[in-house]
């Protein structure tokens, strides 16, 4: 039943992307649209040209297997892409079902530290939706390189929010019991450097929650307008944290559900040449309840297994002494 019910999902998933007018879909007040609306059009006039810089760098770039690569993207997404998840991430199918599969596995790192409310650090904290996920666990922290990115975490009244790389971490060493990079290594030159940062700012025995887009032959358009370096295979992800100082303690993919339509619709949409400014307006708003509550569904499984490929992928890492 489960396989039957699957099939039929990514059929309706498939058919409803694929015929859909690939327009923003964000609902806003007026005044609030307005901005929105004046910020895609400034930052979209500036994508063509970008998205082909990214696709330049990384027919150069893949021959090369070090950590660190060259600095000739931005770290931070497209500038039009910042208002766009603002708007999507609170109703949106795949992010509600993202951070319903993320909360999982932070509640159960955070049950186990007992003497005092956990410490955590959000790298990459994007516009905040996370960040305040993060914080009915712990007392959560931010930090971002974009300040467009922090302003709208100011939006949704978050302060305890900082602009720092993930290279330099603005912190102490030993600060947190937990810090969390939800889709950001990915973004980093230096993954390598990057993870060893998150080390130095955990407590002895803190633990790092990783979160990344797998597999390069799904790669999109929104790793385009992400300024994605790469996607991980779980055994070069779990190789890197080792590297940087971690002991992984439980890796495994996620998002096996949509899977298989997601594959389609990137082929389809590299065959055909169809443009959209960001995958969050592939979506038909009705429909966010059902696809969250399917791609939700996984955390339950995942109490018990692995799932042997999926769209992203998860690790748990406990700082190494």
């Amino acid at each position: 039943m489960m396989f039957v019910a699957l099939s039929v999902t990514n059929l309706v998933f498939i058919t409803i992307a694929t015929t859909r007018t690939f327009v923003p879909n964000v609902t806003c007040g007026s005044s609030g649209l307005a901005q929105i609306t004046v910020a895609i059009i400034v930052a979209t006039a500036r994508q063509g040209h970008l998205v082909k810089k990214n696709r330049e760098w990384r027919s150069v770039q893949s021959s090369s297997k070090a950590n660190k690569l060259s600095n000739a993207l931005p770290k931070e997404m497209m500038e039009h892409t910042y208002p766009i998840l603002y708007q999507v991430e609170q109703a949106h199918w795949w992010h509600v079902g993202r951070r319903k599969i993320i909360a999982s596995f932070v509640e159960e790192i955070c049950s186990r530290v007992q003497d005092h409310r956990p410490r955590i650090l959000d790298v990459g904290c994007g516009t905040g939706a996370n960040l305040v996920l993060l914080s009915q666990y712990g007392d959560a922290e931010g930090v971002d390189i974009s300040d467009d990115a922090l302003a709208f975490c100011r939006e949704r009244g978050l302060q305890k929010v900082k602009s720092g790389s993930a290279e330099q971490l603005p912190y102490e060493d030993g600060s947190f019991d937990l810090v969390t990079a939800l889709d950001v290594v990915e973004h980093l030159d230096d993954d390598l450097a990057g993870l060893r940062e998150m080390r130095r700012v955990l407590r002895p025995g803190g633990r790092a929650l990783i979160f990344v887009p797998t597999f390069m032959f799904l790669w999109g358009l929104q790793d385009d307008v992400s300024n994605h370096r790469r996607r991980y295979r779980l055994s070069q992800l779990d190789r890197v944290m080792a590297e940087a100082g971690f002991e992984v303690e439980r890796s495994t993919y996620v998002n096996i559900t949509f899977f298989m339509p997601i594959l389609l619709i990137r082929q389809l949409m590299k065959l055909t040449g169809i443009k959209a400014q960001s995958e969050n307006n592939i979506n038909v708003p009705a429909l966010n309840g059902l696809l969250g509550s399917l791609l939700a569904a996984e955390r339950i499984p995942l109490r018990y297994m692995n799932l042997p490929f999926g769209v992203s992928g998860i690790c748990v890492a406990k700082r190494a002494n």
